[in-house]
C-alpha cells in the first residue's frame, strides 16, 4: 500500500485540548518510556501517538473535563448500554526467532523488557495475548517439526515426538512471561505437519495425507500436553497457518473441505477423548476468502468443535470478519496476523494498521488484534531459508538494547487500556475519525480513535449527555479513558 505522509499542524490557541509540555522529539529507542507527566485534574485521560513521532504513547497534560457544551460540529457519541463482543486480548506472534533474540539480552535487560511488555504497572503496555508456532515458523532459527524422521521413515505412533528447538529458547521465554502475567492467552498454530505425514518430501507446500489424519490429531494432543507439563496452557489452536499459502518455508496446503474433515472427524473427537479444553479455531488466513471459514462452519461435524475463525489482512477487506460473524453469530472471529514491513514508514503504518488491524477488526466483532512479529534482530531475522526477510518486529533487539518500532505503538494503544474481559460498546464514526469504544471490567470507558485526515481537526466526545471538546492531528492515534 502506498502511504501519504501526514503533517502535524499547530493547534488553535482557544482549544481546550493542547499539546502541553512538548520538549522536542523523543527518541524511538530503549531510552524512550511510557512514563506519565504531571497533569491538571482531568475527567478524561488522553494518551497520544503522532505520525511524526513527536508524541509516542504520551499521556497529555491538558485537562479534559465534561461539560454541557452543545452537540455541534463533529460529535462522537459513546453508549455503554449497547454492547457487542468481549475481548480476549491484544499482542503479537512470539516466534522461536523472537525468543532467540530475547535470549541474547542480559538477564536484567530481558527482565525489564518483558516487564514493560507484559506487566500491569503504569510503565507497562500489558500485552495480553500471544500467538506461537507449533514447530517452526518462517521466522525461526531453523526448519523443524516435533517429530522429524530420516528420509523414508515414518512415526505414526509418535514415539519420537519432542518439543525440540522450542525447548531451548521459546519455552523458557514463555515461562518468564507467565511469571509476569499468569493469565496471558496463547494461540498456537503449525506452519507444517512433519514432512513424513505430507504428500511431498518438502517442508514447503504439500498436503496432509488422509492416512495420517489421526496421527496428526494425536500430534496436537501431545503438543498441548507437553506444553502443559512446562506450565504453559494453550488457549486455542488453528490446524494450519495460511492454509492457502504453500510458498512459505515451512508451509502446508489445506483446503476448506480437508480442514473441516480433519477437525470434524479427527481433531475434535481426539480432543474430546483426551479431555483437551483448548479451543479449535479454523482458517487463519486472508480476508479475501471468507468462504473458507463459512465452508468449514457449514459442515456440521466441524461446526460442533470449532470456536470460530481467524483472519489476516494481506488481501481482502477487514469487513470479511463481520461477514463471517453475521453468517454464524454464535461463532467468534479473531484477527491473528499482520506485519509491518522494513520498507514501510511510521507515518504510513501507524494509521493504516490502527484503522484496519485494530479498530477495523474490533468493529467487525474480532476478539483479538495481533501483529506479526514480537521481535527480531537488526538484520530483521532470524528467518528460515525462504522466510520473511522484510518483516519488522514490534521490537528490534541489538544486544541488550532495543528499539520500539511502529508495531509496538499500534498494539500498545489498545493493550495498555483495554484488558481481557472488556466489552465493546457503541460509538459512531463521523467526520474522518475512525474509532472503537469499550467498557472495562473495572467500569472504565475507553475510546480508541484515529484521525484519518491530513489536517488537525476538532471534535467532541459525548457520554451521558455531556461532552468534551478536543482535537487530533492528521494521522494521529489517541486513547481516551474515563
Amino acid at each position: 500500500m502506498k502511504y501519504k505522509a501526514l503533517s502535524l499542524l499547530a493547534l488553535a490557541a482557544g482549544l481546550l485540548f493542547a499539546y502541553c509540555g512538548k520538549s522536542g522529539k523523543p527518541s524511538n529507542s530503549s531510552t524512550t518510556t511510557t512514563t506519565t507527566t504531571t497533569a491538571s485534574t482531568s475527567d478524561v485521560a488522553e494518551w497520544l501517538t503522532t505520525t511524526d513521532q513527536s508524541f509516542l504513547l504520551k499521556k497529555q497534560e491538558a485537562a479534559l473535563n465534561w461539560s454541557t457544551i452543545d452537540s455541534t460540529g463533529t460529535v462522537i457519541s459513546i453508549d455503554s448500554t449497547q454492547t457487542y463482543q468481549s475481548i480476549d486480548g491484544f499482542g503479537y506472534t512470539l516466534t522461536e526467532g523472537s525468543a532467540y533474540v530475547l535470549s541474547q539480552m542480559s538477564t536484567a535487560g530481558r527482565a525489564a523488557l518483558l516487564q514493560e511488555m507484559f506487566g500491569s504497572d503504569s510503565a507497562s503496555i500489558s500485552v495480553s495475548y500471544l500467538r506461537i508456532g507449533i514447530g517452526a515458523t518462517d521466522m525461526s532459527t531453523s526448519v523443524y517439526s516435533y517429530d522429524d524422521m530420516p528420509t523414508g521413515q515414518t512415526d505414526p505412533s509418535l514415539t519420537s515426538f519432542n518439543l525440540g528447538p522450542d525447548s531451548t529458547y521459546l519455552i523458557p521465554i514463555l515461562q518468564q512471561i507467565l511469571a509476569i502475567n499468569p493469565n496471558i492467552k496463547i494461540i498456537a498454530t503449525p506452519w507444517s505437519a512433519p514432512v513424513w505425514m505430507k504428500d511431498t518430501t518438502s517442508t514447503v507446500g504439500g498436503s496432509l495425507q488422509t492416512q495420517y489424519y489421526q496421527a496428526y490429531a494425536n500430534y496436537f494432543v501431545k503438543y498441548i500436553q507437553k506444553m502443559a507439563s512446562k506450565g504453559i496452557a494453550i488457549t486455542a489452536i488453528t490446524p494450519q497457518n495460511e492454509p492457502l499459502n504453500p510458498a512459505n518455508n515451512p508451509s502446508m496446503y489445506m483446503t476448506a473441505n480437508a480442514e473441516a474433515a480433519f477437525i470434524g472427524n479427527y481433531l475434535g473427537p481426539t480432543f474430546a477423548n483426551n479431555s483437551i479444553k483448548t479451543q479449535i479455531i479454523c482458517y487463519d488466513h486472508n480476508c479475501d476468502d471468507p468462504g473458507y471459514a463459512t465452508t468449514v462452519l457449514g459442515i456440521s461435524a466441524a461446526y460442533n468443535y470449532v470456536t470460530g475463525s481467524a483472519f489476516h489482512l494481506y488481501a481482502g477487506s477487514i469487513t470479511a470478519l463481520g461477514t463471517v460473524h453475521n453468517a454464524y453469530p454464535d461463532k467468534n472471529v479473531y484477527f491473528t496476523e499482520q506485519y509491518t514491513a522494513t520498507t514501510g514508514s511510521f507515518s504510513g503504518d501507524l494509521p493504516w494498521h490502527t484503522t484496519n488491524v485494530v479498530i477495523g477488526s474490533l468493529n467487525n466483532w474480532s476478539k483479538t488484534a495481533l501483529e506479526w512479529n514480537f521481535a527480531n534482530n537488526a538484520s530483521f531475522g532470524p528467518s528460515t531459508p525462504g522466510g520473511c526477510t522484510t518483516c519488522l518486529g514490534a521490537l528490534t533487539i541489538n544486544g541488550s538494547s532495543y528499539t520500539r518500532n511502529v508495531g509496538y505503538y499500534i498494539i500498545a494503544h489498545a493493550s495498555k487500556f483495554i484488558p481481557t474481559g472488556s466489552t465493546r460498546i457503541a460509538s459512531n464514526t463521523v467526520g474522518g475519525f475512525v474509532n472503537t469504544a469499550f467498557l472495562t471490567p473495572s467500569g472504565k470507558k475507553v475510546l480508541l480513535i484515529e484521525n484519518t485526515g491530513s489536517a488537525t481537526t476538532t471534535f467532541q466526545i459525548r457520554y451521558k449527555g455531556k461532552g468534551i471538546s478536543t482535537a487530533l492531528a492528521g494521522g494521529a492515534v489517541a486513547t481516551y479513558i474515563w
